[in-house]
């Protein structure tokens, strides 16, 4: 057995994910141990010490500070311990290339962490208020999505939550009341999907196919119908007053790099 130590100066995401990839790459049982925040070199003495326990072990580390990433080298060295920093090489290289000195700042990396951290809040409450299972994530959502049934909203919500961003999507039907508690929110926020008709029919047809629908869910592609959600949706949307997306022939990068931009996430992500 080994047991790979996932060492940083921050919360060691990135170490830890390090470790857990270079893990799946073998059959044998590899354990992997996740010692965060080691900025001292007495805090370097108790990994060692944790390391020395372990018949067979490696360091994975992420450290920036300079003093401790040295310590633990030295000490990797003299106790026959197998110690990587997967940042050093390419801070140097960098380094070098720029000429200039790194800020050698694990706060940088803290931040990194962070919003590895956001997406995955953001994932779960996609996935939470997905398709109005759950109106009472409005008021935390970033983007709300409106539209009709198969335009993408769900896809486009996880690629959204995957930037960090809450998203909560809600389906136009004329048989569902739109709830209240959206023309409460900045209509700023809100962003309805559109889809040319014809591509519509298309899509639900081909979704009634894929999944052997019965006939009485023929409807449901049907051009009446259709044109009936259509009317519905575009009175809602009117209503709300919130800025509208084309979906048709378009990709879902495409559609959210225009919310990102809408909402300002490019100009968040910089400050």
């Amino acid at each position: 057995m080994l047991t790979i130590f996932a060492v940083s100066d921050s919360i060691g995401e990135t170490a830890h994910q390090v470790a857990i990839a270079v893990s799946s790459q073998f059959k044998e049982e590899i354990e992997v141990k996740r010692i965060p925040y080691v900025k001292t070199l007495e805090d370097v003495e108790d990994v060692v010490k944790a390391v020395e326990k372990c018949e067979n072990s490696i360091i994975i580390s992420t450290i920036i500070t300079v003093s401790a990433r040295e310590y633990l080298t030295q000490k990797g060295v003299e106790k026959n311990i197998s110690v990587m920093n997967v940042l050093g090489p390419m801070i140097n290289v960098a380094s070098s290339i720029l000429n200039t000195q790194p800020e050698y700042n694990p706060g940088a990396m803290r931040k990194i962490d962070g919003m590895y951290f956001n997406r995955i809040e953001a994932m779960e409450f996609a996935m939470q208020y997905d398709d109005s299972k759950d109106y009472r994530g409005l008021k935390n959502a970033d983007v709300v999505l409106v539209g009709v049934s198969r335009t993408s909203k769900t896809p486009l919500s996880m690629y959204l939550a995957n930037k960090g961003i809450k998203t909560i999507n809600i389906p136009l039907m004329p048989e569902v009341s739109v709830p209240e508690e959206l023309y409460e929110i900045d209509r700023k926020r809100i962003f309805g999907l559109t889809i040319n008709p014809l591509q519509l029919i298309e899509i639900r047809k081909r979704r009634l196919d894929k999944f052997h629908r019965i006939t009485s869910d023929i409807k449901y592609a049907g051009d009446e119908r259709v044109l009936e959600e259509f009317e519905f949706a575009d009175k809602i949307m009117r209503k709300l007053g919130c800025k509208t997306i084309d979906v048709t022939q378009r990709a879902i990068e495409d559609t959210a790099l225009i919310i990102l931009e809408a909402i300002g996430y490019h100009k968040n992500a910089r400050n």
